[in-house]
């Protein structure tokens, strides 16, 4: 038997985007978790663009910047792992729809206390690509963290964010201007 929701009330399908009273639309029948059928969207463009950093201590962004990492240059190497995964994302969230990419960009700025990671995506499809985005920085930043690992382990991922997405029937979104970010002092990506 399956379990009932919290309110004790089942959610309604999740074909046509109907939504349970949490706002939540991804549960089909019986309170079991379902991929939100789109078939009835129009096709659209969509972009969205994404953050991550990772804070290192000045012996690693120095080791970085010079190219002393015994495994070879970690943003080379976290740019392209990002564009992989972003790629791959209906692989690594489960109820994300895969997509035809039409554009991946990961750029890794190495900055005086580590690597701020950015991507930007687009699609043209029937629902938009924050997942892609945010999950091109996650897999960049984590490539990063391996391929300087052997210097450090005390190395933190932080700041995993949407900056902006377009697109779709939710409309735009953009965060608001970050206060205080580091200078950058090498950039890698396009």
């Amino acid at each position: 038997m399956r379990k009932r929701h919290s309110r004790g009330k089942l959610p309604k399908a999740a074909t046509g985007r109907k939504r349970t009273e949490t706002g939540f639309s991804h549960y089909g029948k019986n309170a079991s978790v379902a991929m939100v059928d789109v078939s009835g969207k129009a096709v659209t463009t969509r972009m969205a663009t994404a953050r991550a950093f990772v804070k290192m201590k000045p012996a690693v962004v120095r080791a970085v910047r010079r190219l002393k990492n015994p495994k070879g240059d970690p943003l080379e190497v976290a740019r392209i792992a990002g564009i992989a995964a972003s790629k791959r994302t209906a692989e690594w969230i489960p109820l994300c729809h895969p997509l035809p990419l039409t554009h991946i960009a990961v750029t890794l700025t190495l900055c005086q206390n580590g690597v701020e990671v950015h991507s930007s995506v687009t699609t043209a499809a029937q629902t938009g690509v924050e997942m892609e985005a945010l999950v091109a920085v996650s897999a960049a930043a984590l490539t990063v963290y391996d391929m300087c690992k052997a210097i450090d382990k005390s190395m933190e991922i932080t700041d995993i964010v949407l900056l902006e997405k377009t697109g779709g029937k939710s409309g735009d979104y953009a965060r608001a201007a970050r206060v205080g970010r580091a200078k950058p002092t090498a950039r890698r990506g396009p």
